[in-house]
């Protein structure tokens, strides 16, 4: 079984974000930053979790995603199989036709549908949460989020300084000086 970048993204990005969640929604703007993630190949990997409820999205200013559920009841098997990764080990996909259609398995499926239930356990058995604990031992520390400044109700009044001519008969002046 090889993971692929989608399913590793995506569990990077499900990290940044639940070491956030206090701090309100996080745009994918900032994940795709501190990560190196493509934006847009964010927002695919994003549509597909929102849609396996693991997220949840805001609109507006101040906007952006939040975790669907708590960190501890998220597995990174629920992360992998919302982006669509495949977790299987065998050549047939599961199918057992290994040796082609009307030959049947080959002599190592069991082996590899074992292997294949032995690292589903194994991902659904580490919890989001668990991985921002690990994260937080480590010493990762977590940037503030930008004060909000609110709009003042008085408007700022600039002096506007007028630097060349306001009409033709000025516009000669100027050149007779």
């Amino acid at each position: 079984m090889r993971l692929t970048t989608k399913g590793r993204f995506a569990v990077t990005a499900m990290i940044d974000l639940a070491l956030r969640e206090n701090g309100g929604p996080v745009a994918l703007a900032a994940i795709s930053q501190r990560q190196q993630i493509s934006l847009s190949y964010l927002e695919q990997l994003f549509g597909k979790l929102r849609r396996h409820e693991l997220v949840e999205s805001t609109r507006g200013p101040g906007g952006g995603y939040s975790l669907g559920r708590k960190s501890s009841e998220i597995t990174v098997a629920d992360i992998i199989v919302a982006v669509d990764e495949p977790i299987d080990a065998t050549g047939c996909g599961g199918k057992e036709n290994c040796m082609g259609e009307d030959t049947g398995k080959c002599i190592t499926h069991e082996l590899w549908t074992s292997l294949n239930a032995k690292m589903i356990e194994y991902l659904d058995s580490v919890s989001l949460r668990k991985l921002v604990e690990d994260q937080l031992a480590k010493g990762v520390t977590i940037e503030e989020a930008p004060i909000k400044r609110a709009i003042s109700s008085v408007p700022v009044v600039k002096p506007i300084r007028i630097t060349a001519p306001n009409s033709v008969f000025a516009l000669g002046n100027a050149f007779t000086k």
